[in-house]
């Protein structure tokens, strides 16, 4: 999958700077609150919750901006270049201090959580990672972290799971365009993920919102 090449940014982009250039939607080093509302939508997220990432500019804003002026961004706009001092506190510190992904941190991440074994994490799983990564007295990083993992896993999941290879391209930014593009093939679309569809459909059927578990096994 190849990334759409950001010509505002002075030097090769960090992983987290990847990560977010998606949302970069005209390629200007800015990330608005539209960028991350259609960027939202783009990922298949429902109108509402597209609506709740508009979080993202109002808590991120303004220490991406600290690179460029003490003043708050009155349209409260990220910007891509110094996303880095949007990191938070109680994080899995994949992303070093600059951005860049320190690949060894990710391989222990499933070395100390995926139980099964199977190259992936499930819920519980992850509510492990997020306890082990909590540190005192920051609640606002528990809950940036929680907010991300619930996230991943509504974008991700497979069969209750967040697997390896999908969570890497997640961290690079590259699973974003793969995603975009699966949805505009209206015959094959995107088939991982967890929606509403999926919780009620479960609920009425198997009276349990683990929709996986009521597939027919292959």
């Amino acid at each position: 999958m190849e990334l759409v090449a950001n010509t505002s940014l002075a030097k090769a982009p960090t992983a987290l700077q990847q990560h977010v250039l998606f949302w970069d939607r005209n390629n200007d080093n800015i990330i608005t609150p539209y960028d991350v509302y259609s960027g939202f939508r783009e990922l298949g997220f429902s109108t509402i919750f597209s609506f709740g990432g508009l979080l993202i500019n109002i808590f991120f804003s303004y220490p991406t901006r600290l690179a460029h002026s003490y003043l708050p961004d009155p349209f409260f706009r990220i910007y891509v270049d110094s996303i880095h001092k949007a990191k938070h506190g109680s994080d899995t510190g994949i992303y070093d201090s600059d951005g860049h992904l320190r690949p060894h941190l990710y391989d222990e991440l499933f070395d100390k959580f995926d139980e099964s074994g199977t190259g992936s994490l499930s819920v519980s799983e992850l509510f492990s990672l997020l306890k082990k990564d909590r540190v005192a007295a920051d609640p606002a990083g528990w809950s940036f972290a929680f907010m991300e993992w619930w996230t991943t896993w509504l974008l991700l999941q497979r069969e209750g799971r967040v697997w390896k290879d999908d969570l890497r391209q997640c961290y690079d930014g590259s699973l974003f365009w793969r995603i975009r593009e699966d949805r505009m093939n209206k015959e094959e679309g995107w088939k991982q993920g967890y929606g509403w569809k999926d919780f009620y459909r479960s609920l009425n059927t198997g009276g349990t919102w683990k929709e996986w578990e009521l597939r027919p096994k292959s």
